[in-house]
């Protein structure tokens, strides 16, 4: 144990509902404000909503998991000069990312570290404090304004709805959550408290992914018939064909929290870091991971909200613990209200769909991408919608872009930081995002039951498999429900 690390554990003797409850600085600042405000009629730019943070002031950032993509979002948050990094949660004194795509390593140790080098120069003075329990950093950390969650997916309710219920503003990774009925928990909160959120699908910020949807809405391509989704991701361990046999937990590694919500399962390096992905009781497999990267578009421009059916199959081994190498899906949607009707298809692990006949042959679609198919011709966008082409040629010389009607990015955390200072609410806030996320999961719950599913919103309920609700609502360990 890094003996410069201040770890703070949990009081069992203090519930940590009971301590979330205590008035902050601000509830007492906003107290007095409003009472010594009773003749006189404050704009909502002074007082603010729910956890106003003034324009002036500097947003005090509290990160949870600062593994792989915590730590990229604390490098994200180090660029914004109007936010400061004051604590960390995650189980892990340190992960070891070297077989990873992010390399290095990363924990609380790590990160602390690259957290205080950064602010060493100007603030020779800045301590981060680290915790395992996020609860307790909630508690014991009065000056956060705001929690971002890059813990795995199957906490990310758990903290999300916590952090939102104890006034902070929250950001949290993709997918939003591990299951349908958290999404709507999620957003349901949100909406109660009013705090500034965002879903950290960061394509949702290339303004190319804007354009995309301005030119669709436009009818560049005319009435959309269907879409094409893709993605190269696979499984972390494909040699494996289900749940790994159990090993020493690593030392400096808290196993318990970082199971949270979930029943005891044995460690083992096949799970943590990142690779948790494959195992259903954690991550969501390859559709789950990057649905609400590459479906954004589609959702976002077709305004979609509930398809009717839905069926995906996977290809290589899957079980009830472990996903498949890929998948194939069809989701269908019908008009309603202001959704649009089609036909959307997704493949995973490297499947592709046809390549568009107005590319020379030459030319192979991009291992991640989206394909709009209208009547009068195609929108072929890079992954996350990170490019964006009008095919054909002929149509592409001929079509007169339309004025901008989405605001241009400033960047992903910075829109959520701009909202939670009183400007506009960021463009993937938990209402668009929860959306987002619910159709991904419906995806991932018809490829687990094996079967096409015909969805009920209103209901929330797969009408011809009742063995669906046990996906579409998880059940949690004691101590742990997302309530």
């Amino acid at each position: 144990m890094n003996s410069n690390s201040n770890i703070s554990k949990v009081d069992t003797k203090k519930p940590i509902e009971q301590s979330l409850q205590q008035p902050t600085r601000r509830d007492l600042l906003k107290k007095a404000m409003v009472t010594s405000a009773v003749f006189t009629i404050v704009p909502r730019h002074v007082l603010g909503g729910p956890g106003f943070v003034a324009p002036s002031d500097r947003v005090h950032v509290g990160v949870v998991g600062v593994g792989g993509r915590g730590k990229e979002n604390v490098r994200d948050l180090l660029n914004l000069p109007d936010v400061v990094v004051t604590s960390i949660a995650d189980p892990a004194e340190s992960w070891d990312l070297a077989n990873f795509y992010y390399k290095g390593t990363a924990g609380r140790v790590p990160v602390a570290e690259m957290i205080t080098k950064y602010y060493s120069e100007k603030e020779p003075n800045h301590q981060v404090a680290q915790y395992e329990d996020f609860r307790v950093m909630l508690d014991q950390q009065k000056e956060l304004d705001a929690i971002l969650c890059a813990s795995p997916d199957h906490n990310h309710a758990y903290v999300s709805i916590h952090s939102m219920k104890a006034g902070k503003h929250v950001y949290c990774e993709k997918p939003l959550t591990h299951n349908v009925w958290e999404a709507r928990q999620v957003a349901k909160v949100a909406a109660e408290t009013g705090v500034a959120t965002q879903m950290g699908n960061q394509g949702h910020a290339n303004d190319t992914l804007r354009q995309t949807v301005e030119w669709v809405r436009d009818g560049a391509i005319g009435k959309v018939l269907e879409v094409h989704a893709w993605a190269a991701g696979s499984r972390w361990n494909p040699e494996l064909k289900g749940k790994p046999d159990a090993q020493p937990v690593p030392k400096g590694l808290n196993w318990d929290l970082w199971l949270g919500v979930r029943e005891p399962w044995e460690f083992n390096s096949a799970l943590a870091p990142v690779a948790w992905r494959d195992f259903w009781p954690f991550g969501l497999g390859n559709l789950g991971d990057i649905g609400c990267h590459d479906l954004d578009s589609v959702v976002w421009a077709l305004n979609l909200k509930a398809p009717k059916t839905v069926e995906v199959y996977g290809t290589g081994i899957m079980n009830r613990d472990i996903a498949p190498h890929g998948e194939l899906g069809y989701y269908h949607f019908e008009k309603d209200a202001d959704q649009m009707a089609v036909d959307l298809f997704w493949y995973g692990g490297g499947l592709k769909p046809k390549r568009p006949s107005e590319l020379a042959l030459d030319q192979v679609l991009p291992n991640r991408g989206t394909l709009f198919v209208g009547e009068k011709g195609k929108i072929l966008c890079g992954g996350a919608g990170s490019s964006v082409n009008l095919l054909p040629k002929s149509l592409d010389e001929a079509y007169k872009r339309p004025e901008p009607s989405l605001p241009r990015t400033k960047g992903h955390h910075r829109e959520w930081i701009d909202a939670i200072k009183g400007g506009p609410a960021a463009l993937s806030n938990f209402a668009y995002g929860a959306r987002l996320t619910e159709i991904v999961l419906l995806g991932c719950v018809a490829l687990r039951i094996g079967k096409p599913i015909e969805w009920d919103y209103n209901t929330m309920s797969v009408k011809n498999a009742p063995e669906a609700d046990a996906i579409l609502k998880e059940s949690y360990r004691q101590g742990w429900e997302v309530v």
